[in-house]
């Protein structure tokens, strides 16, 4: 079984730089699918649902190629309208090909997409939205079939915020004809680099990073070269690795200005933190406070996606700390593999309330899911003795070696296959 060992219970010291984006370049990729042409798409990172989506876009006809951290899709091919099910069903992401896919076919048939263990996510908003601009949809047992004969502009208010919804309709708007309106939209940083991208190639989008977006169709749009910004929540997960073990790091690249509600959390706990243009300094030199009435909200909120990581921060703050999770509703699925290492955690619905321990212990872990994984190893990296934490590949799905960038910051950390043989 592969497994992440960490030897912890040292303070970290060094600096790493933080990788491309995962939330931004699947739909990115996805966009790639509306333009007649060679798209480049660099510091693209190398991570398992990178991988599954430019398979899929290979399996729709799309030729793909890759040097280091540059993509090249070559659309011209595109043909295929139906998505293989063993690439949809381990892949969540895969849903918003299905915008775009609609622009430049017409035709999409796909099984109901997977990966996804931390609460329910329901693809309604996307079919209701795509069925208000002209698509008609079969929906299956297992999946669905959507057609049209030409996308039109609509008006859509979202009953909640959705990114995935939002970066869907805004797919299928940029070359609908006529103007699409949503409102209610998700702000996240990664809708405005989905944006960016659709307006270097020759969309017209008002109202990226606000809640309302306008979008005029365009009749086609032209082959780019875009750079993907770095992953904010890579660089929250390594800051909240130095508030659970302490230490001086420098996180190169970090996007500080899409970090504010986490860097506000962590300085509420005692980092010292140093913002710049070249990435972001954490210093931890004392025991953490607690840190109580974390809420996770979506952006620019405290994000779900680093609750995880906090939370293993928080069991070993001095006092007590809270957080209610609004966004999904199993999220809380670390806790028994955190209680294993000796942490004081008791959960109440959608809640937590966390009574800080001097330590935890090293143990063996279960990874179920990407970001709770990553917490896990992080709670390992300030934990005395060895932990082994399972089920590596749901961790790779976001991180491209988070070993190794955890070893330029000073925690002594290895892939392994479990059991661990004897050396």
């Amino acid at each position: 079984m592969d497994a992440i060992q960490i030897y912890g219970g040292n303070c970290l010291f060094g600096q790493t730089k933080i990788q491309g984006s995962k939330n931004a370049v699947l739909p990115i990729l996805a966009a790639t699918l509306l333009i007649d042409g060679v798209c480049e798409i660099e510091n693209c990172p190398d991570i398992s649902d990178v991988r599954h989506m430019l398979r899929l876009l290979e399996s729709l006809c799309c030729t793909v190629t890759r040097e280091k951290q540059k993509v090249k899709i070559y659309t011209k091919q595109l043909s295929q309208c139906e998505m293989p099910q063993e690439s949809v069903g381990v892949m969540r992401s895969s849903v918003m090909l299905l915008g775009a896919l609609l622009a430049r076919t017409g035709s999409v048939s796909m099984q109901y997409p997977g990966g996804c263990v931390i609460g329910s996510r329901p693809i309604d908003l996307h079919l209701q939205g795509l069925r208000r601009m002209g698509v008609v949809i079969e929906e299956k047992e297992d999946g669905f079939h959507a057609e049209t004969t030409g996308l039109i502009g609509a008006t859509h208010r979202l009953p909640f915020v959705s990114v995935g919804a939002t970066e869907n309709l805004v797919l299928a708007a940029v070359l609908a004809d006529g103007e699409t309106i949503i409102e209610n939209a998700a702000r996240e940083p990664e809708i405005g680099a989905l944006c960016e991208f659709l307006t270097q190639a020759g969309a017209d989008i008002e109202g990226a990073g606000t809640g309302r977006l306008r979008i005029k169709g365009v009749k086609r749009l032209h082959p780019v070269s875009y750079r993907v910004p770095p992953d904010r929540i890579v660089a929250g997960t390594y800051l909240a690795t130095c508030l659970c073990s302490g230490g001086e790091i420098f996180l190169q690249d970090a996007p500080c200005l899409q970090l504010q509600t986490v860097i506000q959390a962590a300085q509420a706990m005692g980092a010292g933190i140093q913002e710049s243009t070249e990435g972001l300094y954490i210093a931890c030199k004392e025991r953490r406070k607690a840190l109580p009435g974390l809420e996770t909200d979506s952006y620019p909120g405290f994000p779900t996606d680093l609750q995880s990581a906090f939370l293993a921060a928080m069991t070993l703050a001095k006092g007590k700390s809270t957080i209610r999770e609004t966004i999904f509703e199993n999220r809380f699925r670390i806790v028994p593999e955190l209680q294993k290492m000796g942490a004081d955690i008791q959960l109440q619905d959608n809640s937590v309330i966390i009574e800080g321990t001097d330590r935890l212990h090293g143990a063996l872990l279960q990874a179920e899911e990407l970001r709770g994984g990553a917490a896990l190893v992080l709670a390992g990296t300030a934990a005395e003795g060895v932990t082994v934490v399972t089920n590596r590949h749901f961790i790779e799905r976001g991180y491209e070696d988070i070993c190794l960038d955890l070893q330029k910051l000073g925690a002594r950390c290895k892939k392994v296959d479990y059991p661990v043989a004897d050396t």
